[in-house]
C-alpha cells in the first residue's frame, strides 16, 4: 500500500504525538481502518501546536477519550511512511471509548502489539518491552 503522505510538500519532520494509555495489562489502541494494523491513538501536530495538545485533541478525535492526565516518556524520529518526529506519552484517560474514521478503538496486549503494531510505532513497543523487563514483577497478595 502506498501512503499520501509522502506527497506532501514539507521539508523535514512532521511534528506528532501518540498516547499510552493502559487498561490492567492492556493498552487502548485503535485497530485501523487503512489496513496497517494497530496504533497507539495520536497524530499529527497542526502548525505551532505544542505536541502535549495536539496528543490531548488527537485522542479525543480517534477514541472518544479525555485525556486527564499525561506525561511525556520520550520522542523518536521514523521515515517509515512519511518523515515524523513522534513525541510518546503515557497517559491517564476517561469516558466512553468509540471509534472514528481511521478505525475502531480495541484494547491490545503486549503480545498481540508485537505483531500487529504499524510499522511506524514499533520502536513503542521494543520501549514497552524494556520497561516491562526492567520493572520488577508485583504479585497479588492475594494469591493471583
Amino acid at each position: 500500500a502506498t501512503c499520501a503522505y509522502r506527497a506532501f510538500p514539507f521539508r523535514g519532520y512532521l511534528p506528532g504525538a501518540i498516547a499510552i494509555i493502559r487498561r490492567g495489562r492492556q493498552f487502548v489502541v485503535i485497530d485501523r481502518s487503512d489496513g496497517f494494523g494497530l496504533a497507539f491513538p495520536g497524530g499529527v501536530g497542526r502548525r505551532g501546536e505544542d505536541p502535549a495538545r495536539t496528543v490531548l485533541r488527537e485522542v479525543r478525535e480517534e477514541t472518544g477519550l479525555e485525556i486527564f492526565s499525561a506525561r511525556l516518556l520520550f520522542s523518536f524520529k521514523d521515515d517509515s511512511f512519511y518523515p515524523a518526529h513522534t513525541f510518546v506519552f503515557a497517559a491517564e484517560a476517561g469516558g466512553q471509548m468509540r471509534g472514528s474514521w481511521e478505525g475502531a478503538v480495541t484494547l491490545a496486549s503486549l503480545d498481540e502489539l508485537r505483531t500487529r503494531i504499524i510499522r511506524s510505532q514499533q520502536s513503542v513497543v521494543q520501549w514497552l518491552e524494556r520497561e516491562q523487563m526492567e520493572s520488577p514483577q508485583v504479585k497479588d497478595p492475594g494469591g493471583g
